[in-house]
């Protein structure tokens, strides 16, 4: 695990200090956590794994960017200009007239919320290495990725390769989310590929119970020697808390905070990104988990990926 996250950056610098790329959808949900069936009341927000992380690192002053593709329609307009309006850097949105955006809904439920995703064949799914053509690196420290995106194409699958190996070029930290969604792959064709994406990575961030379900395993010391590499390894237990398994440092675990919640979708990056911000910080283990549960806690208040500060 290379230790250049101090690397700094100058005012005129272009570069993002985090950049974060994957598909971002247009999420249709209730105003409030009524199910799909009889809600009444319904509105549009961006929902999607990365573009919540450069949200919430923007808000935290950040210098934060997001990468993807968008279709060239009405919706794919709103989404750019509504992560733009948040201070996150759009210039490397690529917009594809032969795709549509990707929609999805959610429905919530008691204790649980379900997401249906209306994605295939989007525009970002149509991603590929040549979209990274046009990125400054310079001044780059962390870029942020996650399993959703190779699981949407196998063109995808390259970006993620291309993304890697600039990222080696460029001595970058690599943030991985597993995030694995069982709707769009299954576990089994899902498991070896986003071990391999873990394992190459320099930051790991995963779920207790999708690592049980990928891979059998759920202990954070367990997850840990499964990657056998040289990781900062993050695994978030729900309700219970959340630790940080490291080369050469024994286990940090912080609990989680209570909460009334309203709906789960989001609290995992939005996790995330309250520990990357710390982290750029140069903070304790400690300090980097309670930041995630601080905007977990935020998220899961809400319907909404991305719920802004008041």
């Amino acid at each position: 695990m290379r230790n250049d996250v101090a690397r700094q950056a100058t005012d005129g610098d272009r570069s993002p200090e985090v950049l974060c790329i994957g598909e971002s959808m247009i999420l249709v949900t209730p105003t409030d956590p009524s199910p799909l069936e009889s809600a009444e009341h319904f509105a549009l927000h961006v929902g999607g794994a990365e573009s919540t992380v450069a949200l919430y690192l923007a808000e935290r002053g950040h210098r934060s960017a997001w990468l993807s593709q968008v279709g060239d329609d009405p919706l794919g307009r709103r989404m750019v200009a509504a992560v733009a309006k948040y201070g996150v850097d759009t210039s490397w949105v690529r917009v594809d007239a032969e795709a549509p955006t990707g929609v999805y809904f959610k429905d919530p439920g008691l204790g649980s919320t379900r997401v249906y995703y209306y994605r295939a064949g989007s525009a970002a799914s149509r991603m590929t290495g040549a979209n990274l053509d046009d990125v400054d690196w310079s001044a780059t420290r962390i870029v942020h990725v996650s399993g959703i995106t190779a699981g949407l194409s196998a063109t995808c699958r390259d970006l993620l390769s291309a993304v890697y190996a600039a990222a080696r070029r460029h001595e970058v930290l690599i943030s991985f989310d597993v995030n694995h969604r069982p709707g769009v792959w299954p576990a089994d064709e899902a498991a070896p590929v986003l071990l391999d994406l873990a394992r190459r990575a320099d930051i790991v961030f995963v779920g207790r119970d999708e690592a049980e379900r990928l891979w059998q395993v759920g202990d954070p010391t367990a997850v840990a020697a499964l990657l056998d590499a040289p990781v900062r390894l993050v695994v978030k237990d729900g309700e219970v808390g959340a630790s940080e398994v490291a080369p050469g440092a024994a286990p940090v675990f912080v609990p989680s905070r209570r909460v009334e919640v309203v709906e789960v979708v989001g609290a995992g990056d939005a996790f995330a990104a309250g520990y990357l911000s710390e982290l750029l910080r140069e903070s304790e283990p400690a300090a980097r988990l309670s930041a995630g549960h601080d905007l977990a806690a935020r998220s899961l208040s809400s319907t909404h990926d991305f719920l802004p500060s008041l």
